[in-house]
């Protein structure tokens, strides 16, 4: 049975934690933890942790859509990354059919490979109006022009249009998937019998038309976001959270998480930081309010 001390952390207000207790819990999440794991790890309320990652979420959201731009890329990869919130679209009831924030969503990414930054990304619907919203936000970005990857998704074709132009060197690497082996189909991968390239724009390098290094990152997404892990309980029960756990770990994985081969972060590697960000620091971005003092006590009149 729980004592009083150890009760008292379970119930802690987040705009009491300190900034290093803040960054325990941001630790924790990034490193693919639950949000009931953090709360045991941490003695925190699970409520705070989920009220301490949307707060740091946004606030991470709102910094890199300021910082990343101007950025000198030459070769982007991009692709989406499926998921769910509340259950799986088979499973969404006849009248929440076709609501966003239900069902399924995916995770639109887009990562340099040459620094290995992610300097843009979307949560949303798999369709060509996201496409249009992501491929726009991405060239924002860009200072330069750039060859450009993409699975064969067709909404590609029209959004990198619309956005670039004719100023992007633009292919399509498409995978041609056989029977998974063994008898546990379900949860095997499909074999890749070959691929099949497209050039759609411009004049990509050949060698370098690719989509490896940003398959590679959604690998890194699933195994640091304990929502993205398959056959959990783990998924997100509301997109905002969703929205939020994307924005913290392209956070830490951009600014906060030195990458094995270029022994430096992403961002310093893009010119976009000069050093490593601590886990205070990206919890620093949200601003906490101090407590309020409770007013006076009023007797309720009971009327006769």
């Amino acid at each position: 049975m729980l004592d009083s001390l150890s009760m008292s952390g379970y119930f802690q207000p987040m705009n009491t934690l300190n900034i290093e207790k803040r960054a325990q819990i941001i630790g924790c999440l990034v490193e693919g933890n639950s949000l009931h794991a953090t709360s045991r790890m941490t003695g925190i309320a699970r409520n705070t942790v989920s009220k301490l990652l949307v707060d740091v979420g946004a606030a991470c959201s709102a910094y890199q859509d300021e910082t990343l731009h101007g950025l000198n890329c030459k070769r982007i990869q991009v692709d989406e990354i499926w998921s769910f919130c509340g259950c799986k679209e088979k499973n969404v009831p006849a009248e929440r059919k076709g609501e966003y924030g239900i069902g399924d969503v995916y995770t639109w990414t887009a990562l340099c490979a040459d620094t290995k930054i992610v300097p843009s990304w979307l949560v949303g619907r798999r369709d060509a109006e996201y496409a249009k919203i992501f491929i726009a936000d991405l060239e924002s970005r860009l200072n330069n022009r750039v060859q450009l990857t993409s699975d064969g998704h067709k909404a590609y074709l029209e959004a990198v249009e619309g956005a670039f132009a004719s100023e992007v060197d633009f292919a399509m690497l498409v995978k041609l998937f056989g029977e998974a082996k063994g008898g546990a189909h379900r949860y095997s991968p499909a074999d890749c019998s070959g691929t099949i390239t497209k050039v759609i724009s411009g004049k990509p390098d050949t060698k370098h038309i690719s989509t490896s290094f940003v398959e590679r990152q959604n690998l890194t997404m699933r195994m640091s976001m304990r929502r993205f892990t398959r056959l959990t309980n783990a998924f997100s029960k509301k997109v905002e959270n969703l929205e939020a756990a994307v924005a913290l770990h392209f956070m830490y994985y951009n600014f906060g998480r030195v990458h094995k081969t270029l022994r430096v972060t992403p961002a310093m590697e893009a010119g976009m930081a000069r050093h490593v960000w601590s886990l205070e620091e990206i919890a620093a971005l949200a601003q906490v309010e101090a407590p309020k003092k409770r007013g006076p006590y009023k007797k309720r009149i009971k009327n006769d």
